[in-house]
């Protein structure tokens, strides 16, 4: 999870994580929550505790994941449009692009401007050697999880069936100024995230 806050003081939570007593006190002591966002198809598994918790908030999504949702109402669809941008909310910290033509997921990808980090949830990923244990890690390590340095898991690879649609997603990417990497399975990467994310899709470049 990554908590950024806007510079109203309003706070914008993405991929949020099991909501315990404990976290909950600590993130009410950054402000407001005002933005929940659940990035990708995927990373959904705790919105609905945080709706009970913040029926204030708005809460944002892609569009596919309002038929799983059965019963909780979102707020924006994150890719109502082929070029759908950032909500006006943060639309001057926060950049967005939705990176589509995959058969897992559709992913959007985050760029907050003020520390120049982005925020990817499963396209990019990273776990130690250590992570997985018995035959978890020799899946790990043929589906890239265990690379030396972050990079497209291999499922997601081959899952792309559309890649010129992925790949000008991409570029749109790569045109942020971005030092460093916030990821859902791995550790914050920082300085020269421009340089890791191309390395990371090289196969999707060439």
């Amino acid at each position: 999870m990554v908590i950024i806050r806007l510079s109203g003081g309003a706070l914008f939570v993405w991929s949020p994580i099991a909501l315990s007593i404990k976290l909950r006190a600590a993130v009410e002591l950054l402000g407001p929550v005002r933005h929940v966002v659940a990035p990708n198809t995927l990373h959904y598994r705790f919105i609905g505790d945080w709706r009970s918790a913040y029926p204030a908030a708005k809460f944002h999504a892609p569009a596919e994941l309002r038929a799983r949702l059965r019963g909780m109402t979102l707020d924006d669809n994150l890719d109502d449009d082929l070029d759908a941008g950032p909500a006006s909310e943060w639309s001057k910290e926060i950049e967005q692009v939705v990176v589509r033509g995959n058969l897992i997921t559709t992913e959007v990808v985050f760029f907050h401007r003020r520390s120049r980090s982005v925020l990817f949830t499963d396209l990019i990923q990273n776990f130690d050697h250590g992570w997985f244990k018995g035959w978890r890690a020799l899946v790990a390590r043929l589906d890239l999880l265990t690379s030396p340095e972050p990079t497209v898991p291999r499922k997601f690879r081959i899952a792309f069936s559309n890649r010129d649609v992925a790949r000008e997603a991409l570029q749109r990417i790569l045109a942020w100024p971005a030092e460093n990497i916030l990821m859902a399975h791995g550790c914050p990467i920082r300085g020269n995230g421009r340089a890791v994310i191309s390395r990371a899709f090289q196969w999707l470049l060439r």
